[in-house]
């Protein structure tokens, strides 16, 4: 069977957090999966993991500590959603996508066991398009041997698929608002769905942060014996530009961080990876050396996050924020003092169980124009809806239908001897910065009237 019949097939698959009729999709444990590995050999026994779950920068924080881990010379695994372009891009090996044949080879393996299953009453159902991805990465891991496995939370943390496994500690980045629906309306409620990951007389890394989620965290790690390691020295000295390297000490050494990350909020997700870097050489002694994490944290790839990128001179920022958290992240990125001082132009959509009129207040304001586009997912915010935000913000602003209509609408005319004049950024939804991003590099951005150099997608420069 071929790699697009594998894929024509897992994405017929019902979704994570809706049935098949569009209601949504409540789990109430993880026995499903567990039936489904055990058919399989039980491959999560075999595999080292460490759980990154969180509201915001766990999947920063998970592609940090892995090429870390990599640059250690170690077998490392990284499991992460969604994808921008690729479903390849959840499963990594040493920084590289799962091939395609080798993906296809375990997409049937996998569906064919749950098959099985389903027909000898074992299963209720077919296993999710998560859940299907989750046993295929875990088979990887397994079968790749990988010293390490760092596996990012899906949503929440206690009933999510990843954690099935018995990781070595769990990492636990910020927590704010989001799938409400799911996890709970407050904080606190969110936050002891994420502590869900924890384990008894494990170990949990995180830094302080909201009242409400310190407190929860607090009281679980109690409950459950849970040694807590804070990543607050390896926090940059206070004043630190939002993109400008810094040194820390780190297993004895100053370490130069250097990250291809930019803004202030990526400064917290770095020091996670760095503090988990560190629990993995202190505690389970994992061959990391100061030097490692330095080039581990260099050569990070993690896209999408105000990533910076000039086509046919005109300036685009990508930045995947999804909630009212990422929006305020994405806002006071903006406020670089190495973005130019031009007009401002927002391609947005989002989906429609997020607060769109809340994210529109935080951004649509700072831009002179905003450009919304409905999306092709099933979770799409209708454009009316869209609308109705951005007249509530006052803020000028055109529809589109599509990608790339917005991105012909996006660039204006070009006065005589004017380059690199506006500036244009995509946000709201991972779909939307996806699709955007597979079409800016395939140089299909409208072209300007004067075209400047090209470079390569970078991080937001001082």
């Amino acid at each position: 069977m071929s790699y697009a019949e594998a894929i024509s097939q897992l994405n017929a698959l019902v979704p994570e957090l809706y049935t098949s009729i569009g209601q949504p999709r409540r789990k109430f444990s993880l026995d499903e999966i567990r039936i489904l590995l055990a058919a399989l050999g039980d491959p999560h026994r075999r595999v080292p993991a460490v759980l990154i779950a969180g509201t915001n920068g766990k999947g920063s924080t998970a592609a940090s500590l892995a090429s870390i881990l990599t640059s250690s010379g170690l077998r490392a695994g990284l499991y992460t959603s969604p994808h921008l372009a690729r479903v390849n891009e959840r499963i990594r090996l040493n920084r590289v996508e799962i091939p395609d044949e080798r993906f296809a080879a375990l997409y049937f393996r996998v569906h064919d066991a749950a098959q099985q299953l389903v027909l000898a009453d074992r299963l209720a159902q077919m296993p999710s398009f998560f859940e299907i991805l989750t046993v295929q990465a875990l088979l990887y891991f397994s079968e790749e041997q990988v010293d390490l496995a760092v596996l990012e939370v899906g949503m929440g943390g206690r009933l999510d698929a990843t954690n099935i496994v018995d990781p070595l500690f769990s990492v636990i980045t910020d927590i704010s608002l989001d799938h409400t629906e799911w996890l709970g309306s407050t904080i606190a409620a969110i936050t002891r769905e994420k502590a869900g990951i924890l384990r008894p007389n494990g170990t949990l890394v995180t830094l302080p942060q909201h009242p409400e989620a310190n407190q929860v965290l607090g009281e679980v790690a109690t409950e459950l014996g849970v040694r807590g390691v804070s990543a607050t020295p390896y926090m940059p000295p206070m004043g630190t530009s939002t993109s400008a390297p810094y040194t820390v000490e780190a297993l004895g050494a100053p370490i130069v961080v250097d990250s291809p990350l930019s803004g202030a909020h990526q400064h917290r997700n770095l020091a996670l990876a760095i503090a988990a870097a560190v629990e993995l050489a202190t505690t389970h002694n994992y061959p990391i050396s100061p030097t490692a994490i330095a080039e581990g944290l260099r050569l990070t790839k993690w896209p999408g996050r105000l990533e910076r990128i000039t086509r046919n001179g005109v300036e685009w920022i990508l930045d995947v924020a999804h909630n009212p958290a990422g929006a305020w992240a994405l806002r006071a990125g903006l406020n670089s003092p190495s973005l130019p001082d031009h007009p401002r132009t927002l391609i947005f959509s989002c989906l429609r169980d997020k607060p769109i009129a809340e994210m529109a207040q935080i951004l649509f304001p700072v831009f002179d124009r905003v450009i919304l586009v409905p999306l092709l997912a099933a979770r799409a915010a209708a454009l009316d809806d869209l609308t109705a935000a951005a007249k509530a913000t006052g803020t000028s602003f055109v529809t589109a239908e599509s990608v790339s209509e917005a991105f012909a609408l996006a660039p204006r005319q070009q006065g005589p001897g004017q380059r690199n004049s506006e500036l244009i950024v995509v946000s709201g939804s991972v779909y939307l910065v996806g699709e955007a991003r597979t079409l800016l590099l395939e140089n299909s951005a409208p072209k300007n009237t004067n075209p400047t150099e090209e470079r390569p997608p970078g991080r937001l420069q001082p």
